[in-house]
This record gives structure tokens, C-alpha cells and sequence, in this order.
């Protein structure tokens, strides 16, 4: 069982120059047609050479309030406006500002248990899958998951 048996070979990607809201949109689009919700996607450069990953924990960090373990204390405070600003600024955000520079890559031939590893040791939800330098694929720990169920079920 290797990488090659459980990724997804049809993957979205994103560009360094790429808008934040177009990110979120590619996200929706993917997950329409994947029939599951995605939530990252791998940043390409023109030659389409894996440079980063991007999450929507990645764009969470960013609208995050400093302070927002006390707005529930702060009974006069407008948080309402204080969210339509942070979120104001995620407009003139690009993919390349927020994004992961340094992404963990399996190739093909990695077997599943090493995946399996690595994704728990290092808080991994997506792996790129890379063959001689070019994005063959996607790992995402619920297909592993699911396909691992099966195979010890069946």
C-alpha cells in the first residue's frame, strides 16, 4: 500500500499572487466537485512547482483578533465592525503572504504507514504527492483513513 493507491491525482491549485477571496472560492469550487469540503490547497509557481501549501487555518490566523478571548467580556465593544475590518484586510492579502513555504512531500512510492506517521506526528491534514520534482497528487487524511478502514475490514 503506497502513496499512489489513495491520493487524488485530480487536485486544485493556487498561485503566489492569487487573492485571498479568490483562495476561498477555489476552496468552495473544489469541494463542490471533489463532493467533500476542502479546506487547503497546494501553491504552485508558472512552472507549476509545488512552493507552499495554504489552509483555511492558515487565513483563520490571520483574521484572528489579538484579544478575542476577552470580546465576550467587552459588552461595549462593536465586535461586528471590529470582524468586517480584519476581514477588510484579507482583500489586499495574497496567497504568497499567508501560505506555507515549507511543505513535507511523499513521493508515489511511500508506503501508507510512513504517511500515516508522519501526518500524526507533524499535524498534517494534506500531503503533496511528488514525482521527480512535478505534483502528481494529493494525499488528504480522510481518504487514508477510509482507505485504511476498508482494507482492515474487509
Amino acid at each position: 500500500m503506497k502513496a499512489r493507491d489513495v491520493m487524488t491525482a485530480r487536485f486544485w491549485t493556487l498561485k503566489t499572487d492569487d487573492s485571498i477571496s479568490h483562495a476561498v472560492k477555489r476552496f468552495r469550487e473544489a469541494s463542490r466537485e471533489q463532493g467533500k469540503n476542502v479546506f487547503g490547497m497546494m501553491v504552485t509557481d508558472d512552472d507549476d512547482h509545488l512552493v507552499g501549501m495554504l489552509s483555511m487555518y492558515d487565513i483563520l490566523l490571520f483574521v484572528q483578533p489579538r484579544h478575542a478571548g476577552v470580546w465576550a467580556e467587552l459588552e461595549d465593544l462593536d465586535q461586528a465592525g471590529m470582524f468586517d475590518d480584519l476581514l477588510g484586510r484579507v482583500k489586499n492579502i495574497r496567497v504568497g503572504d499567508l501560505m506555507t513555504p515549507d511543505v513535507v512531500t511523499v513521493s508515489p512510492d511511500t508506503h501508507l504507514m510512513v504517511i500515516v506517521d508522519l501526518m500524526i506526528k507533524r499535524h498534517i491534514r494534506r500531503l503533496p504527492v511528488v514525482d521527480n520534482g512535478d505534483v502528481v497528487g494529493i494525499v488528504y487524511i480522510s481518504d487514508l483513513f477510509y482507505h485504511l478502514l476498508r482494507q482492515y475490514l474487509a
